[in-house]
């Protein structure tokens, strides 16, 4: 993914060494490196976000294949973030990680161009996949029509959007506008943040203000429209609606936050090292952003998907090898045109329905088959059908 960076050439390489393996204009300065200390602290960093980052977002795509009732619009979307984040753990993080414990970049100028593109490809995919699910939940709450869960068309056009944008805005330093070279102490590759040149510090402007800030304007834009919505609902629920919006208000701060956390950093060190002074900068300080911003791989499968109840059921069901323990009535906030109505009534009307012996076991299949968590083949038609679940909508 984009790292910021406060150096052109490759650490420890002198001479014409560093202008071949680097790309660096002549009469560039090698950049200090890394104490070797200092390098084998980034490759246990490194080990560990890639290992984390593959295995939980490697469980993601296996919950999503193994149960159907996951296999929703709003969860294609999850999931196109965590194909491009297991890439990322994949196709980047063991490249970094070897020159990290050799303390040089290991795979020459082409290949730290690949890695460069790739990155900085899957870092912008998974930040603007992050704009467009923010996007499409606030459309979901305040369209009734996009409540069909079975229209895939918005989905996929997002995850469509979502990646053609990213290839969009790193093919340019192919082909001339800026361009791809080593960073910090010489042991990851990324978008060349220190020429001050105007070729470069258009693009390097053009990256922070579309692939930065724009996408965290959508999110909090949606987000904070999304929660007025639910306020607005306050004076007609009670209980219910209260707890749903303190639960959605706690979502929302934790992915703002993780927000800003792991790519915040990211940006400020990429636009100090493009107009700031060449030194200003250490290679403590210019690796840490980059830390941070591939730590997203990590945080974003939990916040996006295990904090997800119907994603959170198929979990446990999926290691327990059993039914899930139904939950409430209440959908995740992958869904958030389902209801503002509680459990209780529910329960409390089943139990005065006519064969009360009955009930419990027909509400248990009901609730493993909508959580989608149950090994068991789906109900049979001649089931009981599910009660129809009223849908709050809210225009402005």
């Amino acid at each position: 993914m984009i790292a910021s960076n406060a150096s052109l050439s490759c650490a420890r390489c002198p001479g014409e060494a560093t202008t071949e393996v680097s790309g660096a204009v002549p009469g560039s300065v090698p950049a200090p490196s890394l104490s070797p200390t200092g390098h084998l602290v980034v490759a246990v960093c490194l080990g560990c976000i890639g290992t984390l980052g593959f295995l939980s977002n490697f469980l993601v795509l296996a919950l999503f294949c193994r149960y159907r009732a996951l296999r929703t619009p709003m969860n294609l979307l999850l999931v196109s973030i965590s194909v491009s984040d297991l890439l990322v753990s994949v196709l980047g993080t063991p490249f970094s990680f070897a020159a990290s414990t050799q303390g040089r970049w290991l795979i020459g100028r082409a290949g730290c161009v690949w890695y460069g593109f790739i990155n900085a490809c899957l870092g912008i995919v998974s930040l603007i996949s992050l704009a467009v699910l923010s996007y499409e939940r606030y459309c979901t709450m305040m369209t009734p029509t996009m409540a069909d869960g079975r229209d895939f068309r918005p989905a996929l056009a997002g995850i469509c959007f979502s990646w053609l944008y990213s290839v969009a805005w790193t093919v340019p330093p192919l082909l001339g506008w800026s361009r791809y070279g080593p960073e910090g102490p010489g042991t990851t590759c990324s978008v060349d943040w220190k020429t001050q040149t105007p070729n470069n510090v258009s693009y390097i402007v053009s990256l922070f203000t579309f692939c930065l800030a724009l996408p965290f304007a959508v999110i909090v834009y949606s987000y904070g429209k999304l929660l007025f919505a639910i306020r607005q609902v306050r004076s007609l629920s009670s209980v219910v609606t209260r707890r749903r919006e303190q639960r959605v208000l706690v979502m929302v701060v934790i992915m703002v936050v993780c927000y800003l956390v792991c790519w915040l950093p990211y940006g400020v060190a990429a636009l100090l090292a493009t107009f700031g002074p060449t030194d200003l900068l250490t290679p403590a300080a210019s690796i840490t952003p980059s830390l941070l911003a591939k730590f997203s791989t990590v945080v974003n499968p939990f916040i996006y998907i295990f904090m997800n109840k119907q994603f959170h059921r198929c979990f446990r069901a999926f290691f327990s090898c059993s039914a899930p323990v139904p939950g409430s009535t209440l959908k995740t906030f992958s869904r958030p045109t389902k209801t503002f109505r509680s459990a209780r009534p529910q329960r409390d009307h089943q139990v005065t329905a006519p064969t009360p012996s009955t009930a419990p076991p027909t509400r248990g299949r009901a609730s493993a088959a909508n959580s989608g968590c149950s090994a068991a083949e789906p109900p049979s038609a001649a089931g009981p059908k599910p009660k129809v679940i009223l849908v709050a909508h809210y225009r402005e």
